[in-house]
């Protein structure tokens, strides 16, 4: 038989290479659609072309980076909307202390993320650092974790964004859901059209960020200590002056918790190493070091400015707290609307991280085969589409389920978080210990520090939003670890049965195969199924099903005037209505063996048309 090479291949050496124009559906709704995704997704990027995917440090501090500077723009709110209940004496004495504190703690995970980004370039973050140094079952409790976060990364940051137009445009306060919803379908779109391309296009809005905002601490810082201080604009719904609850140890950590949020996308770095061009691991690090920096000068500035000018949050959440301080500094000038707009755009493309940081873990765990394996896959863009897609439906159900509510979703917020770094920096301790190699010293007590403090805010975290949220991420962590080891065993399981040794002697040899065709009414359908199977050779059974024993007389007298005796007919009264499990019962008690790869399974419904199709599977069914 020789094969003709159809204009859609191309010969290489040794076999065919299929080109775009061989993956072109032939049908018109299927040529739409192409075109529909072609417009919104763009070109098919062939496997070759995935170094060209690979991004700049300053792409990448867009990219990677957004989530955790744009924490900026709401830290020194949720800070202050707890310490808001003791009262205004309350926010105006601690939340810059609580700022100074949350900063130290950034410095210590960026300096321990720097040491991991070194050990592993190849990326992982947390997930492969636990796994590899602690063990399995503490590398799926960061890798879960990291999951939760990156779903809340998505949910909260949209809300933030969306919370930020509604600050300059309160009419939109009541549309806010759906809005958040129609941002998360246009971050997933863009996406999917791949990471060089998703990074040229949100880059700009992280860039205009920054420098509006540092322009506006310019003009504070300068007024502040020329001794013209602004007053503060009253927010719409304030806190009761006295407080509604005394300031307790409970209180205060649950405020430093709170601001903890803004340590939320420094792993994201980790995750990624290899999406930056080489040298992969020196530009991370750089990336890394440079957006620990921006956001501690933008979360110490608003905290500073917030306190000397005297602002403080709006119950409501109408306005945010960076909104009220804009306003005391240039008024509802354009330069107002600038920031808004800026901050609006990094808070909701700061989901970007996530978009970026959760499919290429859930890739990496795929390949461990802790999770499905479709997560691994790349898509037309070189983008794992499949992490993409469930990043984009379980955030947009979080934001329907608590009404685009920053204030609701942040004490889910962080406690997933801290938990992975604890774990990557005690895996790295445990790695700098056991391989002693050049620097371990210093490495083991920078991680060493890092475990300790993200452990203790860990702890904090958890105690102080246990009540109000946290509890739900606790309980649900082993729950995910419990999923994913169930998945890696079903993998596992199938692999003991099909693995063949390296070393073993393969020998092929024929196995006359037994096929059973269902049939549910003789048609030509049913016609070309049989002649399919009779077409193998071997043992050829026919089984029909029926409700009743009128029907199976009639069917049974229909077969023998059509096909006659060539092939044996079996009928099966159903009187429950049920299909599968009589089929597959008949089949074990008629051969009197459990179905093996010899047995195949030709249905009707798969051999319509001109190629028909035939199944070979471990366990009876219709393929």
């Amino acid at each position: 038989m020789r094969i003709v090479r159809p204009p859609e291949f191309k010969r290489t050496t040794g076999g065919f290479v299929a080109t775009e124009e061989a993956l072109e559906s032939k049908g018109g709704i299927g040529r739409a659609w192409a075109n529909v995704r072609r417009v919104l997704i763009g070109r098919r990027l062939a496997t070759a072309e995935e170094h060209s995917e690979r991004v700049s440090k300053r792409i990448g501090l867009a990219i990677f980076a957004s989530d955790n500077i744009s924490s900026s723009a709401y830290a020194t709110e949720e800070t202050m909307r707890v310490l808001a209940l003791a009262g205004v004496g309350a926010v105006a004495a601690l939340t810059l202390p609580l700022t100074v504190a949350i900063v130290v703690v950034l410095a210590i995970v960026v300096l321990s993320y720097v040491q991991v980004i070194k050990a592993y370039p190849s990326g992982g973050g947390s997930y492969v650092v636990a796994k590899e140094n602690l063990g399995v079952v503490p590398g799926l409790v960061a890798g879960s974790a990291l999951l939760v976060d990156y779903f809340l990364t998505v949910s909260v940051s949209v809300a933030a964004g969306v919370a930020a137009v509604t600050s300059a445009f309160p009419d939109l306060h009541a549309v806010r859901v759906t809005f958040a919803i129609a941002l998360v379908v246009l971050l997933t779109i863009g996406n999917l059209r791949g990471i060089r391309e998703a990074g040229n296009i949100f880059a700009a809005p992280t860039y205009l960020y920054v420098l509006g905002v540092f322009g506006l601490i310019g003009i504070g810082l300068w007024r502040v200590l020329a001794g013209d201080v602004p007053t503060a604009p009253p927010p719409i719904q304030p806190f009761p002056p006295e407080g509604m609850q005394p300031l307790t140890l409970l209180l205060l950590l649950r405020a430093f918790a709170s601001g903890s949020v803004a340590l939320t996308g420094t792993e994201a770095v980790a995750n990624g190493v290899q999406a930056f061009k080489k040298p992969e691991a020196r530009n991370a690090q750089i990336v890394l070091i440079v957006m620990g920096s921006l956001f501690a000068l933008i979360f110490l500035s608003i905290s500073f400015l917030a306190t000397s000018i005297g602002i403080h949050p709006d119950e409501s959440e109408t306005e945010t707290v960076l909104s009220l301080l804009a306003r005391s500094l240039v008024g509802t000038s354009w330069y107002f609307y600038l920031v808004q707009f800026s901050t609006a755009l990094i808070l909701i493309l700061a989901a970007n991280t996530a978009f970026n940081g959760f499919p290429r873990l859930a890739s990496i765990m795929a390949v461990d085969r802790f999770m499905p394996r479709q997560f691994a896959q790349r898509g037309d863009r070189l983008a794992f589409s499949t992490g993409i897609v469930a990043l984009a439906l379980v955030s947009s159900f979080l934001i329907v389920i608590y009404d685009a509510s920053v204030t609701g979703l942040i004490p889910l917020y962080t406690v997933g978080v801290f938990i992975a770094f604890t774990l990557s920096q005690g895996g790295m301790v445990r790695k700098w210990l056991r391989d002693r190699s050049r620097g371990w010293q210093v490495g083991a007590v920078i991680n060493g520090a890092g475990a300790v403090a993200t452990g203790v805010v860990a702890v904090v975290v958890g105690i102080s939003k246990f009540q109000v949220g946290a509890w739900m991420v606790i309980a649900i962590l082993p729950v995910l670890v419990a999923m994913l080891y169930a998945i890696n065993r079903h993998y596992r399981s199938i692999e003991d049965v099909l693995l063949i040794a390296a070393t073993a002697p393969v020998r092929v040899q024929p196995t006359v195969p037994r096929v059973v065709v269902p049939i549910s009414r003789i048609d030509r359908a049913s016609l070309r199924a049989l002649s399919i199977a009779r077409g193998l050779g071997g043992e050829v059974h026919a089984v029909h099903i029926s409700y009743d024993t009128e029907g199976a007389a009639a069917f049974k007298r229909r077969w023998e005037s059509v096909v006659g005796e060539t092939i044996a007919l079996d009928t099966i009264i159903s009187p429950y209505r049920a299909l599968m499990p009589p089929l597959s019962n008949i089949w074990t008690r008629s051969t009197g063996v459990v179905p093996d790869g010899r047995s195949s399974w030709c249905s009707p419904s798969s051999c319509r048309g001109t190629g028909g199709k035939l199944c070979s599977t471990t366990r009876p069914r219709c393929c």
